[in-house]
């Protein structure tokens, strides 16, 4: 397993990740946007301009509360797409909102259905947003969920949980294992397969989607047959090489790490919990494990690392950084090649595992 990089913390300093970050709003602010975008390839640097443009407060000067109504990326590919009169063609998929029985009361949940893949049953990938365990919701993501369900033909099934801080850690975490587990036993009402079975999640639904597959092997629950990871928090150091070299990075920085994680976690002790730092999990016996990264991102440390103990483990894992574009790039395949390029990717990793 590999050391993780240390550094003086305050009590419930650490790390997490968002789907909303803050606009320039200082000098400061401006060289950040104008580093991110030095290096960010063309159809990515549309969007960061374009999310620049929705004026986005500083999440750190907000409560959660007002936060969670601050434009997101996903609020910016919309306005990129009607600004430049793109003819983006719509995934293939039917939708439907449900609720699902979790740890603590029902959540919203979203069931995505090929429409052009024949009658079925489908292959069932459970899927877990990102937004720092504090925003975002499964309409901030719903464009990587129907991608994935149209791209691979599966069912789909999109999990909401509860947020912090109203509902801290492990909320969210024992939200999701109860919502994995209720998917895997109502498979068969929408026409999926549970014998050919995902966990697909983005940066903390990354993290979950991992600890959800280890809760599954522990208790003996239905194991998926595969995870892909994209942008997932792994650990809980703020040190690593690609925190030093984006700690200024648009859309997510090392500063709206630490305002995420404050929320979440009511005590530092939590931050060693190996839920969240999951290099610290026991990672043996997993499924093929995907993990998809961002070069211009704080995260691109994390993923790495989460390879090297995954392999370390002896458990089957394959990680990949795709150049130029930022954290929250997945879901943007509409106008983002780099995008287009993950989902493929995953789509291809996916079916490797859940052919019948």
């Amino acid at each position: 397993m590999p050391t993780r990089p240390t550094r003086p913390v305050s009590a419930l300093a650490t790390i997490a990740c968002a789907m909303t970050l803050a606009a320039p709003a200082s000098a400061q602010d401006d060289a950040a946007m104008s580093g991110t975008m030095s290096r960010a390839d063309d159809d990515m640097a549309r969007v960061l301009e374009a999310l620049q443009s929705l004026e986005p407060k500083p999440l750190p000067e907000l409560s959660a509360e007002n936060a969670r109504e601050q434009p997101t990326p996903a609020d910016a590919v919309a306005k990129v797409i009607e600004e430049d009169g793109l003819d983006v063609a719509e995934p293939a998929v039917t939708r439907q909102d449900i609720t699902y029985p979790a740890a603590a009361g029902d959540q919203p949940a979203r069931v995505y259905t090929p429409t052009d893949a024949g009658e079925g049953p489908f292959p069932l990938v459970v899927y877990v947003h990102g937004g720092g365990w504090v925003i975002a919701d499964i309409d901030t993501y719903d464009a990587s969920a129907a991608a994935l369900a149209d791209k691979l033909d599966a069912v789909v099934i999109s999990l909401e949980y509860r947020h912090a801080p109203e509902d801290p850690f492990p909320a969210a975490h024992e939200d999701v294992l109860a919502g994995y587990k209720w998917a895997v036993e109502n498979s068969g009402q929408y026409n999926a397969d549970a014998d050919r079975l995902a966990l697909v999640g983005e940066s903390v639904g990354g993290n979950m989607v991992v600890a959800t597959a280890i809760a599954a092997r522990d208790q003996q629950l239905t194991e998926p047959d595969h995870i892909v990871s994209v942008y997932p928090v792994a650990q809980t150091s703020l040190d690593t090489e690609s925190y030093e070299a984006n700690a200024e990075a648009i859309p997510l920085s090392r500063a709206m790490m630490e305002w995420f994680f404050d929320l979440t976690v009511t005590d530092e002790s939590q931050l060693s919990d190996p839920r969240i730092s999951l290099v610290d999990a026991d990672l043996a016996g997993l499924p093929p494990v995907t993990i998809i990264n961002a070069e211009i991102d704080p995260l691109l440390s994390d993923g790495e690392m989460l390879a090297e103990a995954i392999e370390a483990a002896g458990s089957p894992v394959e990680q990949r950084t795709f150049e130029g574009v930022t954290h929250e790039f997945f879901g943007m395949a509409a106008i983002v090649e780099g995008a287009a390029a993950a989902q493929d990717y995953a789509v291809e990793r996916l079916e490797a595992d859940l052919s019948d």
